[in-house]
């Protein structure tokens, strides 16, 4: 995300504030980033359930934006959108973890669509397609798709939870091993253990249309209904396509 800012301006407030503290500065270096808080907010806010408001979000994420403008280093080799994007995020999470919002029947369902995702992939030596997963559940089309709706926020997090590699100290987050062919990331080629491996063949294993979906929203940080325009469908089925795709991955990887 650029926010195309008066960047000798916002260096001389950086200077500023790391060098006196002052708090002037620091209001204004809050106020140049409140669009960014915005935008991770509203990215976010299109995975959950219309009952999380996304003042609250903002809110969450504003306190992530006071950390991350206190514990910035300016002299590293790192843009403050990229280091702050990150914070304000992690902030988003834990607070939406903390209030434990995604109810117990929601939470319920979203373990019989992986647990039913991971018996067919057993079965049929593959992913199983929309239709496999519907029939198995003895579930129309239409009411599948509604079951995707309805857990979509529970597998927000999903790309978000820590994974101990067999490296002592060494830990990557699903989304890291998502497929971003042009750009690999440093994480990409620190691959190491089994579990890891793993991982990344899953992905590689999901159709074509979901390691696009899964790459356009986490590296190339499109929303969805962005996505949806790219590839021709709406935003509701782009949301269930990422949807399907991570239950399949957590089937595949229990």
């Amino acid at each position: 995300m650029s926010l195309h800012k008066d960047q000798e301006r916002v260096a001389q407030l950086w200077q500023d504030y790391k060098n006196t503290k002052d708090v002037q500065a620091r209001d204004e270096l809050i106020h140049e980033y409140i669009p960014l808080v915005k935008y991770v907010a509203g990215r976010l806010a299109i995975n959950l359930p219309n009952s999380v408001e996304l003042d609250d979000l903002e809110s969450l994420g504003f306190f992530g934006l006071l950390d991350a403008i206190e514990k910035f280093d300016e002299t590293r080799n790192i843009k403050f959108e990229t280091y702050a994007s990150t914070r304000v995020r992690g902030a988003i999470l834990d607070g939406l973890r903390a209030m434990d919002w995604v109810p117990r029947s929601t939470r319920s369902k979203a373990r019989v669509l992986e647990n039913q995702i991971y018996q067919l992939i057993n079965e049929l030596g593959r992913n199983p397609s929309d239709e496999e997963v519907a029939a198995a559940l003895e579930l129309t089309p239409e009411r599948y798709y509604d079951m995707l709706d309805e857990v979509r926020g529970t597998a927000l997090f999903s790309l978000d939870e820590a994974i101990v590699t067999e490296k002592a100290g060494q830990s990557l987050k699903m989304s890291d091993l998502v497929v971003d062919h042009a750009q690999p990331t440093p994480d990409q080629n620190l691959l190491q253990g089994e579990t890891l491996e793993e991982l990344a063949t899953a992905i590689s294993e999901l159709s074509e249309r979901e390691q696009l979906v899964l790459s356009l929203y986490y590296h190339e940080e499109l929303t969805l209904k962005e996505i949806g325009h790219i590839l021709e469908v709406s935003e509701s089925r782009i949301s269930q396509i990422h949807t399907k795709a991570i239950l399949t991955l957590q089937g595949k990887l229990k």
